[in-house]
Parts: C-alpha cells; sequence; structure tokens
C-alpha cells in the first residue's frame, strides 16, 4: 500500500479516536509497530479560528512518523483553509473524517452525515486533494443505515476525486460501535476501484482477527481503534503473527506494567502535571485485563494524585503478581526511588 511517499506493506493502522489518540499515546503504538498513527480528529471551524486545543492536537513527534492529521467540518472553505494550516504543520497526511457517528456532529451535516451526500463527498475531497500537496484520504463507514449502503459507490467517486487511500468503519451509521462489522463489502469495494489503497476497520481484535482481515477480504491495510487502547502490543503480535505464522509468546505482567508506567511517564511529560496524570486513568483498563485482582489495582489507581502513589502501586503489583509473596516489603525495602524516566524526548 502506498499514500504519497509513505509505503507499508500489509499495514497496521492506528484509528483515529476522540480523547485517545495524543500524541503521547500514538508515539506507544508507533514504537509498539503501528505503521501510520491517526491524530484525534480536528474541527476544521475551531482551527481555522486559532483555538488552542484544536491546535494542540496537530502537535507532531519525529517519533510518530508516518502521522495522518484527521479533521472533519461541514464547509469546504473551511476545510480547505484547514488542511493548508496542517499541511504547514508538517502531517504527512491529511484525513477527512466522513464516518463519525457521534450526534453532535452528524447534526452539524459532518462525519457519517456525508453518506446521505455522495457528490458532495466527492467535490469535498476534490477541492482539499487540489489545494494541498500532502496526500489526502478518508475514513467512512458503509453507509447512514443498512437501508442506504452507498460505499461502493462512493469510493470509485473519492478515487477519481483524488483521494489517495479510503479507510472504512465495516458498519452503518446507525450502528455506531455496536454490532458485528460487515466486512464483506471491503471485496466489493476493492473491485469498484482502480488502484486507491482500501483499509478495513472494525472488529480487528487479535492476531487472529488480523490474518483472516487479510485473507478473507483482500484489504491493503487494516485500522485498529479501541482494541489498542491500554493493548498497544497488539500491533507488535499481530505483526509477529503475519511475519512468523506463529503466535508469540504471552504478554509478561513486566511487559504490562513497564509499558503502563512508560506511557503514564510520557502523558505527564506532554501534557503536564495534574491533566497528563488524571487523563491517563483511562488506559490503566487495557493494561492490567484480565489480570489477577487487576479490578482492586484500578480502583486504587482512579483515587490516588501523585506519579510516586502509582509507580508504588504498580510495581507492587508486579512482584505480588511475579510470585514474591511474603519477600514483597524486603523488595519494597530495597526499590529505587520512581523517577520520571522515558526513552522518548519530546
Amino acid at each position: 500500500m502506498k499514500i504519497g511517499k509513505v509505503e507499508v506493506d500489509k499495514g497496521l493502522l492506528l484509528a483515529p479516536m476522540e480523547g485517545i489518540t495524543d500524541l503521547p499515546f500514538r508515539i506507544i503504538c508507533r514504537d509498539m509497530g503501528a505503521d501510520i498513527v491517526y491524530s484525534e480528529f480536528i474541527a476544521s471551524e475551531a482551527l481555522i479560528r486559532n483555538a488552542r486545543p484544536s491546535k494542540r492536537k496537530m502537535d507532531i513527534s519525529e517519533l510518530e512518523r508516518p502521522v495522518a492529521i484527521q479533521m472533519f467540518g461541514p464547509n469546504i472553505d473551511s476545510l480547505v483553509e484547514s488542511a493548508k494550516i496542517i499541511e504547514d504543520g508538517g502531517a504527512d497526511i491529511i484525513d477527512i473524517n466522513m464516518g463519525c457517528w457521534v450526534k453532535k456532529v452528524v447534526n452539524s451535516n459532518a462525519g457519517a452525515a456525508m453518506l446521505k451526500y455522495p457528490d458532495l463527498m466527492a467535490e469535498m475531497t476534490r477541492t482539499i486533494a487540489e489545494a494541498v500537496d500532502v496526500p489526502v484520504t478518508v475514513k467512512t463507514r458503509l453507509g447512514w443505515d443498512h437501508n442506504s449502503i452507498v460505499i461502493h459507490e462512493v469510493a470509485p467517486m473519492l478515487e477519481q476525486a483524488g483521494c489517495k487511500a479510503l479507510a472504512i468503519h465495516c458498519r452503518t451509521r446507525d450502528m455506531a460501535i455496536k454490532g458485528d462489522a460487515d466486512w464483506s463489502w471491503i471485496p466489493i469495494v476493492k473491485k469498484a476501484v482502480k488502484e486507491m489503497p482500501i483499509i478495513l476497520n472494525g472488529d480487528v481484535k487479535t492476531p487472529e482477527d488480523a490474518r483472516r482481515a487479510f485473507d478473507e477480504t483482500g484489504c491493503d491495510a487494516i485500522m485498529i481503534g479501541r482494541a489498542a487502547v491500554g493493548n498497544p502490543f497488539l500491533f507488535k503480535r499481530i505483526r509477529y503473527f503475519l511475519d512468523n505464522d506463529e503466535f508469540p509468546a504471552p504478554l509478561t505482567v513486566d511487559e504490562r506494567i513497564d509499558s503502563c508506567l512508560e506511557h503514564l511517564q510520557l502523558n505527564i511529560i506532554y501534557n503536564g502535571y495534574p491533566r497528563g496524570f488524571i487523563e491517563f486513568r483511562k488506559h490503566y483498563t487495557g493494561y492490567l485485563k484480565g489480570l489477577y485482582g487487576a479490578s482492586r489495582i484500578r480502583q486504587q489507581l482512579v483515587r490516588i494524585d501523585t506519579f510516586d502513589e502509582a509507580y508504588t502501586i504498580l510495581n507492587d503489583y508486579r512482584d505480588y503478581l511475579n510470585g514474591f509473596g511474603d519477600k514483597l516489603e524486603e523488595v519494597k525495602a530495597e526499590s529505587d526511588e520512581p523517577e520520571l524516566k522515558c526513552r522518548f524526548e519530546l
């Protein structure tokens, strides 16, 4: 799959997720093997007004490239202006969100609401693609509902309009994030386009899912969203499975705790304290999922106020799970004072 200067084979992409795919999480996922990472979506109207939160979503680190910055909005002129701002900000790819199901977004005739106006989708894509030099891509859904699936008709229109890759969340807008993703439309869309890469999004949760997605649909890449939250290891594990045709070794407790702490540190470095510390709470569930006694530990972690406390809780928990048992107090006494150390320099 080639998007501009970016070329990957059986690409593994981090899906754009509001409130999740900020700079620290993108760096972690890129380090874990994601081939392309996508930003949270940015409202074009807010960006052209120079709104600080929107500008901050454009922050890019060399550690995460290639990175796609996603934008949305109903007004072509505003989107064009936003695209130029994003291009000047150094994005490798500009992605247009035409699939968000959230009521506030669709009520403004943006996101998935665009699926009701295929001609406008094409016009919008063409106008933006002609205004910038970096590749423009689109992320959308199958259709507004099951009675109006239009993706097989929309895809060739977008390709002709200059779209360099199309990511398809294999659900309709009315499904939101419920029900099973319908991958059967991917091969249909592949036949409808000439060269434009087609990216499958929806229900890729395991290495086996990834292999099945490539084998059954012929997609050019897969995009992983919710399954990667607190589980950035998924990219590395999928790549190992695809390359070696065997399952990777199970994740160790040390891998989980070390990555959780590193991600927490990076979040504090980037977002400051206490914001970075508090906002990280949403990631604990994923990092600790399936571990014995994880619920009790999560309850402790969301009630504390300092990194030192999180460091102590997580390392005590690590030692407990690794079988120190009655030696836990001895280990605690010998442990170093927590320091904010991170491999990544922003």
